[in-house]
């Protein structure tokens, strides 16, 4: 299969080229390495697969959100499906630079839905988000529950994009599935997420901000879980047969929940990070912040009965293997 990766330098993207290439793929993937965090970081995760791809790999740096960037650079290439991770991530960060979130969410994914419409491919995979949540009280989220309410832009971008995904398939028969992803964490990770400032702070003797007062619980899942249900749900297109899908489409379009179905304690995680680093942390706790949900718990029971997906490692065996690879990539 040659398949075409958008944000194929970031965390998810980076580690799906790894499995997709062990397993004798082709990948083509597209990134404009901007500076929302440190750009080493995904040259140096761009590097890794590329370098495992050989000539069965290929990276185009560009911006999707540009069309006719886009439309020229994939002019000569030749891809059978489209997983698209790429987009402006950040629950706080759209509340400095919405129009960002406008650009790369919701254009960007416009252009990627045209160029699968126009090639006819057989699949688009993309990613969704559990902030789309909102402030659901019902736990745990599952797919079929209603998303009308967000409580950031970054998670109506998302809500956006199904909605954009669900037309497409409807217009065009454009088999397309949806992923809502929950907290993910691993190697290669991404600096503004919690479990990467908690240990670079920790590590460094420096105050960690708890929000909430530590009252937060989050689905934490580890890389390796997440990027094998990327390659079960790329692998399974839904059919356009007319039945309902999870999520409640009756066209070519699923969404799933990509999570490890357990709500872990904040707390917790924080005692697991201070066991992983060797040291206390100094805690100071802060007030929830805006944009920000008490709590996420992935109701997987679709994915898991429609694509066999179970996750299999636990944060208690997760941390301490984020823990081990920052202190190695840093060399501390």
């Amino acid at each position: 299969m040659r398949v075409l990766i958008t944000g194929a330098a970031g965390f998810i993207g980076a580690e799906l080229a790894m499995r997709l290439l062990a397993r004798g793929d082709h990948v083509i993937g597209v990134d404009n390495f901007n500076d929302y965090y440190e750009p080493s970081l995904k040259y140096a995760r761009r590097d890794r697969w590329l370098a495992a791809g050989g000539d069965r790999a290929k990276s185009l740096t560009l911006d999707f959100a540009d069309h006719a960037q886009l439309e020229r650079a994939l002019e000569d290439e030749q891809f059978d499906r489209i997983v698209h991770l790429g987009a402006q991530a950040g629950v706080r960060y759209s509340l400095e630079n919405p129009h960002a979130y406008a650009q790369s969410n919701l254009v960007g994914h416009l252009n990627m839905l045209e160029i699968a419409r126009h090639r006819q491919l057989d699949h688009m995979v993309y990613a969704s988000s559990s902030s789309v949540y909102g402030g659901n009280a019902k736990l745990p989220f599952a797919v079929e529950d209603r998303v009308d309410h967000p409580l950031s832009l970054y998670a109506a971008t998302k809500k956006a994009d199904e909605l954009m995904s669900e037309t497409y398939a409807h217009l065009y028969r454009l088999p397309q599935t949806g992923l809502r992803f929950f907290t993910v964490y691993g190697p290669w990770g991404r600096p503004d997420m919690m479990m990467w400032i908690f240990t670079r702070k920790i590590l460094a003797g420096e105050p960690i901000p708890v929000f909430n007062h530590g009252e937060m619980f989050r689905d934490f899942t580890f890389i390796d879980d997440i990027v094998t249900g990327v390659v079960a749900s790329l692998d399974n297109p839904p059919a356009d047969d007319g039945a309902v899908k999870p999520g409640g489409s009756v066209k070519p379009h699923a969404l799933y929940n990509i999570g490890n179905h357990r709500s872990e304690h904040l707390m917790k995680v924080i005692g697991l990070l201070e066991e992983a680093c060797g040291r206390k942390a100094m805690i100071d706790m802060q007030p929830m912040q805006n944009g920000d949900v008490e709590r996420t718990f992935a109701d997987i029971d679709a994915i898991r009965q429609d694509l066999g997906y179970q996750p299999t490692t636990s944060i208690e065996a997760g941390v301490p293997a984020f823990v081990q690879w920052f202190r190695d990539y840093h060399r501390i």
